[in-house]
């Protein structure tokens, strides 16, 4: 399990307590439980740990699934919180699940690809 301090950006793997994650020994901030896959950004690379502050604040952890799947699509950039964060608004997705988009240009409101042809009959304007 990785734990992970934002103020800091900071994470250590560590086996998980009975009470919860704990505090940073740095900072005493509370540490956030992000799971056993995360890949953990460089301390220096701020964009990198503004997205994972995104993910992690919105409840998305790094935790596998069963098989060996893994925790599903997590965003890595800014660009990509702010385009998932964009479908959110425009679809009503819950911020939670957008993230978790693997790509935004084709999902629907109901999380299915939007590719569809587009109606002859509807007209519109130029």
């Amino acid at each position: 399990m990785h734990v992970v301090c934002l103020t800091c950006r900071a994470a250590w793997k560590k086996t998980p307590p009975a009470t919860g994650p704990g505090h940073c020994p740095r900072c005493r901030g509370e540490l956030i439980d992000a799971g056993a896959d995360l890949a953990v950004p460089k301390r220096r690379d701020t964009a990198g740990w503004r997205a994972l502050e995104a993910v992690l604040r919105a409840g998305l952890t790094f935790h596998g699934g069963c098989c060996g799947t893994g925790p599903g699509y997590r965003p890595r950039t800014p660009r990509e919180v702010r385009e998932r964060l964009a479908l959110a608004e425009r679809t009503g997705l819950p911020i939670a699940q957008a993230l978790g988009v693997a790509d935004p240009a084709v999902t629907d409101r109901y999380g299915a690809a939007s590719r569809r042809r587009p109606d002859p009959a509807v007209r519109r304007p130029l």
